[in-house]
């Protein structure tokens, strides 16, 4: 992972440009909302786009929603770069509402807070995480220190620290309830673990979600557009819906990447529908 700013520089490169007040302008949390579960993208699924290209992409997709992936934000971007990229999306009526996955798996102070700061400048109230047991009390730190929450990310069978839901929220629960899980539900499918199940185990300690669909719930090579596979999604939803769910199921869409755009339509075509007959 290429990161090369430097974090005293930074942060007076972030001061000089937005004033002495400029950490006022991140708050730490979204405001609460009425309970309907909120679609959002995951922009690793337009991987393969420049930044403008993939704001076009979000805004013909029709929901608002981001959790914005290195691609578009890169790390390396000076404070104004990243400013300026920030404002590209919420010019566009887009709203962030997280980043990652990041890496910190780094032991390091001088290390991960590059990673806060970066998201910090560019509005993430939330990152999604892949630390290592070891790391994660100093994540649990800098969470409190920034106010910016913190999501595990669940990575399946290969993942040799954060495997399955129930992995992470044994790590994280005695910690500061901003520290949580990021449940990708494809992930979770091939450890042979329930997901809706799973869901409702972490309750108010699932902070975020990356969702999909696989034909074959043990073969992560079998991804598909959501709705012609076998996670279970209207199952999926009217968990989240009993449990008033506050965060973003944000579509992470990693087939199709040369022109990932008519999938993710239909994709979340889908997920309204089922969407619509919940409320009905």
């Amino acid at each position: 992972m290429d990161c090369t700013f430097n974090r005293r520089s930074f942060m007076a490169a972030a001061g000089a440009l937005l004033g002495p007040n400029w950490a006022s302008a991140f708050p730490g949390a979204t405001s609460a909302h009425s309970g309907e579960v909120r679609l959002g993208i995951a922009s690793y699924s337009l991987r393969k786009l420049s930044r403008a290209q993939a704001i076009a992409a979000m805004k013909e997709l029709n929901t608002p929603y981001v959790n914005i992936k290195e691609f578009h934000l890169p790390y390396r971007s000076t404070p104004s770069e990243l400013s300026a990229g920030r404002k590209e999306f919420e010019s566009a009526g887009l709203k962030i509402v997280g980043g990652g996955t990041i890496s910190l798996a780094e032991d390091s102070d001088s290390e991960m807070r590059k990673y806060f700061d970066y998201a910090r400048l560019c509005g993430m109230p939330l990152i999604v995480i892949a630390p290592t047991q070891q790391t994660l009390p100093r994540v649990e730190r800098l969470v409190k220190e920034y106010d910016i929450k913190a999501a595990v990310h669940n990575h399946g069978p290969e993942d040799k620290f954060f495997p399955t839901p129930q992995v992470v929220l044994q790590a994280v629960r005695k910690m500061d309830p901003r520290v949580g899980l990021c449940i990708d539900v494809g992930h979770t499918a091939r450890t042979g673990i329930d997901v809706v199940g799973s869901i409702a185990e972490a309750g108010p300690r699932l902070l975020d979600m990356h969702i999909k669909d696989l034909r074959s719930l043990s073969d992560g090579n079998s991804q598909c557009r959501v709705g012609e596979g076998a996670i279970p999604i209207p199952a999926i939803f009217k968990q989240l819906k009993k449990m008033k769910y506050q965060g973003f199921v944000n579509l992470e869409y990693e087939i199709d990447a040369d022109n990932p755009v008519p999938g993710m339509i239909q994709s979340l075509a889908y997920m309204r529908g089922v969407l619509d007959g919940l409320r009905g």
